[in-house]
């Protein structure tokens, strides 16, 4: 397809706690990366790199950043920030550059180094600021949004704490096998239900870390892979970035209220509700919201159509678990069973190395904790390993085709798919 580019190298610097500059990171991903494709810095024409931030505020600079550190040499260079989404939406601005031919070989780049403990709001007093005032306002932490939307599950679908154990003893046990995961160790049931509680009902083992680390990328568009001597490489064939659409029914933090709908038909944009002229609109009672979060959904569907694939064509996923509930709803969203089924899959085994349609078999975040700029890079990483036949002792058997997924602050999410 005209719109497939190759992956031709990847690297990654192990994710942990390393006290050092998120800089150092990502030249240590670059660098494995363009070892990894045989190609020298000098030869990059682009370098987009995923924005090291803080709590959702810009200020630190990425792209030109690492182009310093490997050394000036005249590439073009961009900065991407989508909060967790950041990685892949520097995917999509690599992609672009390459398929306009701005471009033959760009490198993608995401690293940091985050703060101890859960992430907290920058200083100062913003009122106008979402993510500040569900931490002011709320004091809505991450554990506490993961905490709310385990027990919507529970209630709507019938999920446990059981359930939500059986998430991170699997992906422990696929981090235990993974050299760059930050937590190498397999854990039981018994283990994540003695762990401390966090926010009711998750516990600490349920919730991921903040980490150091760094991913990167050398993408190329087709035929300069093939000249290049990359036969048959690892294609990216959709990004999605798609947006959410009125009404987002289910709460998505850091908004704290409903939704504009000025985007929709009935929808009329003016100063106040006096001005607006007579518009026929449903009653409210008669609404019948939907009962999940279509953004999610909404994601994948982007990037299925985009790629010509479905659900079905899957050979592994790797999905954004920040709690192991929510790696349950993303069951449901990338379409591996029916909306609230999720946890039977995990049940099955159906979702663990060996299983049917293996999810997240790096070991995800429950392995590897946030390093917000470089997972979505990550995820991608890993399915090239995978599409390569490369991953070691997690390797998903006769791999062909596999997809990614992550959300992010402020509307931002994104689903790569990957085959070979």
């Amino acid at each position: 397809m005209s719109g497939d580019i190759a992956v031709l190298g990847v690297g990654m610097h192990p994710w942990g706690k390393w006290g050092r500059s998120f800089v150092r990171y990502g030249v240590a991903a670059a660098r494995d990366a363009l070892a990894d494709s045989g190609l020298e810095w000098r030869q990059v024409r682009s370098i987009i790199g995923a924005d090291t931030v803080r709590c959702g505020y810009p200020g630190y600079v990425a792209g030109a950043t690492f182009a310093q550190a490997l050394g000036w040499q005249g590439a073009r260079v961009a900065s991407v920030y989508a909060a967790c989404a950041s990685g892949a939406q520097a995917i999509a601005a690599a992609r672009a550059q390459i398929l306009a031919g701005l471009a033959d070989v760009v490198l993608v780049v995401g690293a940091d180094a985050a703060p101890k403990g859960f992430f907290a709001p920058a200083g100062g007093e913003r009122p106008d600021d979402p993510d500040w005032l569900r931490f002011r306002v709320l004091g809505a932490t991450n554990p506490a949004y993961f905490g709310l939307y385990a027990r919507r599950r529970m209630a709507c679908y019938g999920d446990s704490p059981d359930d939500y154990a059986r998430v991170k003893v699997k992906n422990a046990a696929a981090g235990a096998l993974n050299p760059n995961a930050r937590y190498r160790r397999a854990v039981s049931a018994e283990e994540v239900a003695a762990s401390a509680v966090v926010a009711d009902p998750l516990r600490l083992l349920d919730i991921c870390a903040t980490s150091d680390g760094g991913a990167a990328l050398v993408l190329s568009g087709m035929d300069f892979a093939r000249r290049h001597g990359a036969a048959d490489p690892v294609r990216i064939r959709a990004v999605s970035t798609v947006t959410p659409v009125y009404p987002k029914t289910v709460l998505d933090l850091p908004d704290v209220a409903t939704d504009s709908d000025v985007a929709t038909d009935s929808g009329v944009a003016t100063a106040s509700a006096a001005d607006r002229p007579a518009v026929d609109r449903p009653a409210v009672a008669a609404k019948t919201p939907p009962a999940v979060d279509s953004f999610r959904a909404s994601i994948a569907r982007a990037a299925y159509e985009e790629a010509g694939i479905g659900p079905e064509d899957l050979s592994l996923a790797e999905v954004y678990d920040l709690s192991t509930a929510l790696e349950l709803q993303w069951y449901e969203d990338i379409g591996l069973c029916e909306e609230g089924e999720g946890a039977s899959l995990v049940r099955e085994g159906a979702t663990a190395l060996g299983g049917r349609v293996p999810v997240n078999p790096s070991g995800g975040l429950a392995s590897f904790g946030e390093a917000v700029p470089a997972q979505a890079i990550a995820q991608v990483c890993e399915l090239t390993w995978q599409l390569r036949g490369a991953a070691g002792r997690r390797q998903v058997a006769g791999a062909r085709v596999g997809i990614t997924a992550n959300q992010g602050l402020f509307g931002h999410g994104s689903a790569v798919v990957a085959l070979r």
